[in-house]
């Protein structure tokens, strides 16, 4: 959860998507060792394999200080500021939800250190509802800033897509963890490749952190490099900020009880019932549980070639508009397959005991993921003798968003704690 209040509050670029091929791509003037990396991996299929690879920018530490105190909306804190970087987007190759193999595509970011042996920070995004709102394709400074902050600071850093968004096929399978866990742990796969072939090497131990979305996207692949489904990698720490947790017990009643922004309540309900119906069929049809008129608009509407601009100007300003009494029944008491699926998006914090540093960051009287989100994945690991720190952000704001501004606050705040563990 994140774009909704940023389209609301600040004024959002649209950005063009770039077509993605089947073939290999090397930016103009890459390095030989790259593109024989690529060739060598083209007739291999297999997870975390190399598609193409494409250098987009080369930044100076003053560039990068420039870039992320100049947004806008509200200044990127610059404390960690210590390289020049490059960044490069990469796809690559991962499974679908059912396990059928697909692409998908990422941001890469190397620090410009002179470093051979670097750490790597996984990062994973916010919703999103534009396939170009994401790091790899998008050049905004709100896409770009966790990119920019980890690797200035001298970290390797990889912020996957996830399916369907960036250069990725088809629509995004939104808050489903287990394919947001593949895509994340084959964009590490795939990002050793690259920083083998530049000459250097990735550390085994990562650190991992995601904002709204992607902190319960962070959590599933913190879980899966702990139960060792990586032959390299390992966890070293995770620092989630502001995720919704406890979907069920939590994010849906405060989205249904009217204590989220109203409009993010909308989209996030609308988006809730069509993702989670692509994977787990839950309706026939969306006139059982959209009222007309969107429930003839509404499941293009969220297929991710529309911006965000067009998805709130297309949705209703209130719940009670958009869902006849079976949606909404079904949100409030979510039975079968959709309890199941929740049950597993609320996994992240009650199914598995982390055995590396974590700590929950979040920020008061958010507008989105409301605050009892974090609240419940702390007692969920506590109880299980995990001692996770509540990292409280105050009230930053960003655009008028607290909810954005624990992004921006978190990362300065995370950034800081990494370098504490080197």
């Amino acid at each position: 959860m994140t774009r909704v209040s940023r389209l609301l509050m600040v004024s959002a670029v649209s950005v063009a998507l770039v077509a993605s091929g089947t073939t290999a791509v090397v930016a103009q003037g890459a390095e030989e060792p790259l593109a024989a990396a690529i060739a060598s991996v083209e007739a291999d299929s297999s997870r975390g394999t190399l598609v193409s690879v494409e250098h987009l920018r080369t930044l100076t530490a003053r560039d990068v200080a420039t870039e992320l105190a100049g947004d806008r909306a509200g200044a990127w804190d610059t404390g960690a500021v210590r390289y020049g970087l490059d960044t490069f987007r990469i796809v690559y190759r991962t499974v679908d939800p059912h396990g059928r193999p697909t692409t998908a595509s990422g941001l890469l970011a190397l620090p410009r250190s002179g470093e051979r042996r670097l750490q790597i920070v996984s990062f994973t995004h916010g919703t999103e509802l534009f396939k170009g709102d994401v790091a790899s394709v998008s050049t905004s400074v709100w896409d770009q800033a966790p990119a920019l902050t980890y690797a200035s600071a001298g970290f390797a850093t990889a912020l996957p897509d996830y399916l369907g968004l960036g250069l990725g096929p088809g629509p995004h399978p939104w808050m489903d963890v287990p394919s947001e866990t593949t895509a994340s742990l084959d964009m590490l796969r795939a990002s050793r490749a690259v920083v083998s072939a530049k000459g250097r090497e990735l550390r085994r131990e990562v650190l991992v952190t995601g904002f709204s979305q992607g902190a319960s996207a962070a959590l599933g692949l913190a879980r899966s490099l702990q139960e060792g489904d990586e032959a390299w990698f390992r966890l070293r720490a995770v620092a989630p900020i502001s995720g919704a947790y406890a979907f069920r017990d939590a994010e849906l009643p405060a989205l249904l009880a009217g204590q989220t922004e109203p409009k993010a309540s909308v989209i996030y309900s609308a988006l809730t019932l069509v993702a989670f119906n692509r994977l787990h069929h839950l309706y026939d049809t969306p006139a059982q549980v959209f009222r007309a008129p969107y429930d003839q608009t509404i499941e293009g509407l969220l297929d991710g070639t529309h911006t965000g601009q067009e998805v709130v100007a297309g949705t209703p300003d209130s719940i009670d508009a958009l869902l006849n009494p079976r949606g909404r029944a079904m949100l409030t008491r979510p039975t079968g397959r959709f309890a199941a699926a929740l049950r597993v998006a609320d996994g992240v914090c009650a199914d598995w005991t982390p055995r590396a540093p974590i700590r929950l960051f979040y920020a008061d009287g958010d507008e989105q993921a409301v605050t009892a989100n974090t609240f419940r994945c702390h007692a969920a690991l506590r109880a299980r003798g995990v001692a996770a720190p509540l990292i409280g952000l105050g009230t930053p704001d960003y655009g008028g968003s607290r909810h954005l501004g624990s992004q921006q606050a978190g990362t300065a705040a995370v950034v800081r704690w990494f370098r504490s563990l080197r």
